[in-house]
């Protein structure tokens, strides 16, 4: 057995140290010194990109894995004999992965993903780009890689494995071996899996993206790689352009509302774990849930008749900072390739001067928030690592909102430093609702009415301090609740959500009662604040002279809502039929809808 053991770790550990060679070759390569990386750079890129690199090495050697394991019923088991085939095919993917990630970098300035295949379909313009000496060179360095990967492997490979005596004990040892790999490749036992996110560390995006496995960001996006553009062509383009010009106006509009007293003022953007209309009384919600929240509409700017634009929070999270539509079938925060290069609020802020940080007491991994954060300005974060391990615990999701309110507090009491920024995504009001708060019988409205608790004590600590008089404060939540779970999930009322602007940086109260998006927030706020929006290509300043049609548009699970003046219809594009129409026969409403669905598709398409 120790033979069998000693040989699974010894494969492992050469695949990872493959790997891990190949970070400062590929950094080397594409202007580490020029760029003025230290050696310090390169240990951090090794140390965060470890544990993408052992999952993907982990992956490699389940085959191995399998052999050893049928190998302890074997007299006799030719294992070189078995994997010679095999390790050509990982040595061969291996090499020419790295290759030609490493090459492309340079002209295209992100890792290697299944965006490639696009381009496969038009060679003569790809080659067009480069030399023949250049892909000869490049040729010649993946045989040979190919070459010294494979003797390596087959180096360290017994050629036979011999009978153990206590073949069950045997079976049991490398079972409990595979449980660990699993862990490996998984990346742990938290919520999250492995992804790209979780290598990303700093500000500085080559130094993340020298991090990351091209072999898992390469097959990790091949099940993402769907050709954004080609799908919901619902009309011809120039229908599709008729039909959705004006719709989503990018020009900088004066603002006719002016809601500041300050074109500086700090921001805190505090981002509330499913908190929609259904808790909130003045919108018709359930009394008595929120009554910290429905005190404060009374206290600032309340937009009344603002709607989620999509349903999940990785959705809700790209759809209020880079004023982007949710989509039916797709998450851009998954898609790196694609979130990347949508704007968002937290770059515009940083080039007016604007420090960025952002605070979630949850795994930040988890669907690739991480590497969306830092890729859209946010220069901190703050995640359920950097508490200790009894506050981590405090809730099935991290850490509740009571601490993660009170650590918000003590880091934003005392800023001299200014202006900033800072965003904060609440957890407590999530399954399984468990909470350290029993002020209401029912357990899912009690989870709210705890959020709500550490809201209104933040914020009257808040106005106690000097903070406050240039501080605005948006309260917004990522997506609406289903609550009480009967009727539709798709119709309107579990998509509306409140969105309030407090602070000493708000001119008075005031009700805005226009319908609007969730996505418009990115744009309002540019607009208060003077700044160009015309990046924000789904985003409208709702408080500005060239919103003239008020509309909402959110989507669910393979279907849209489209809500103005007139009604409202719901969508679903799997049967191709109507949900919801109040009142009927709207064909303007669903041409409208599937006019904005198959241009965020384009949109998305073309980045």
């Amino acid at each position: 057995m120790k033979k069998r053991i000693a040989y699974i770790s010894l494969y492992f550990f050469t695949v990872l140290l493959i790997f891990i060679l190949q970070k400062p070759l590929f950094m080397l390569y594409n202007g580490a010194i020029e760029k003025g990386v230290g050696f310090t750079d390169y240990l951090q890129v090794i140390y965060h990109g470890a544990s993408l690199d052992a999952a993907t090495a982990g992956y490699l050697t389940a085959l191995p894995f399998l052999l050893v394991l049928i190998s302890v019923w074997f007299k006799k088991f030719p294992l070189k004999k078995l994997l010679w085939g095999y390790y050509v095919i990982v040595a061969l993917l291996v090499s020419i992965i790295f290759v030609v990630d490493m090459a492309l970098y340079t002209f295209w300035g992100f890792k290697l993903d299944a965006s490639i295949f696009l381009y496969l379909d038009s060679p003569k313009e790809v080659l067009a780009s480069v030399s023949i000496g250049f892909i000869a060179l490049r040729v010649l360095a993946m045989l040979l890689l190919v070459a010294l990967n494979t003797w390596i492997l087959l180096k360290i490979t017994p050629s036979v494995l011999t009978a153990t005596r206590k073949r069950w004990a045997g079976t049991g040892i490398m079972l409990l071996l595979g449980g660990v790999l699993f862990v490996v490749i998984r990346g742990g036992v938290t919520e999250s899996t492995s992804n790209i996110g979780q290598v990303y560390f700093s500000n500085e995006q080559f130094l993340n993206h020298s991090a990351v496995n091209p072999d898992f960001s390469l097959l990790s996006s091949l099940g993402k790689s769907q050709d954004f553009a080609s799908e919901f062509n619902f009309f011809d383009e120039g229908k599709r352009a008729e039909l959705f010009n004006g719709l989503y106006p990018t020009t900088d509009g004066d603002s006719i509302v002016e809601v500041l007293n300050t074109k500086r003022p700090n921001i805190l953007v505090i981002l509330m774990e499913s908190y929609g209309a259904r808790f909130i009384t003045p919108l018709g919600g359930i009394p008595d849930v929120a009554p910290n929240f429905n005190k404060l509409t009374e206290e600032g700017v309340f937009f009344t008749n603002c709607y989620a634009n999509s349903f999940r929070t990785d959705r809700g999270t790209v759809c209020t900072f880079s004023g982007y539509l949710g989509l039916p079938t797709a998450s851009v925060m998954k898609i790196p390739a694609k979130s990347r290069t949508l704007p968002s609020i937290a770059e515009e802020l940083v080039k007016e001067g604007y420090k960025t940080d952002f605070l979630y007491g949850g795994d930040i991994n988890f669907t690739n928030m991480k590497s969306y954060l830092l890729s859209k300005g946010y220069q901190h974060l703050t995640a359920d690592k950097d508490f200790s391990l009894a506050e981590q615990t405090s809730n099935a999701w991290g850490v509740n909102d009571d601490i993660t309110f009170e650590y918000l507090y003590n880091q934003i009491k005392d800023r001299k430093e200014t202006p900033w920024h800072t965003a904060f995504l609440t957890l407590s009001s999530h399954e399984p609702f468990e909470v350290p708060y029993h002020r209401l019988e029912e357990k899912i409205p009690n989870a709210f009415a705890f959020t709500d608790d550490c809201l209104g004590k933040f914020i009257d600590k808040l106005k106690q301090t000097p903070v406050w008089k240039d501080l605005l404060v948006i309260c917004l939540p990522d997506h609406g609740f289903y609550y009480p779970r009967v009727g539709l999930n798709t119709a309107p009322k579990f998509y509306h959500i409140p969105m309030l602007w407090l602070g000493g940086a708000v001119k008075q109260p005031m009700k805005i009662d226009k319908i609007m998006n969730q996505a418009d927030l990115a744009a309002t706020l540019l607009g208060q604040l003077g700044l160009d929006h015309s990046s924000f290509n789904f985003s409208r300043n709702v408080l500005g002279s060239d919103y003239t049609y008020p509309f909402a548009f959110y989507s669910f699970n393979n279907g849209f809502s489209f809500c103005d003046s007139t009604g409202v219809t719901v969508f679903d594009n799997n049967s191709e039929s109507v949900l919801l129409e109040e009142p009927a026969g709207s064909e303007d409403r669903i041409n409208k809808g599937k006019a904005i669905l198959q241009s965020v598709y384009d949109d998305l398409g073309s980045r």
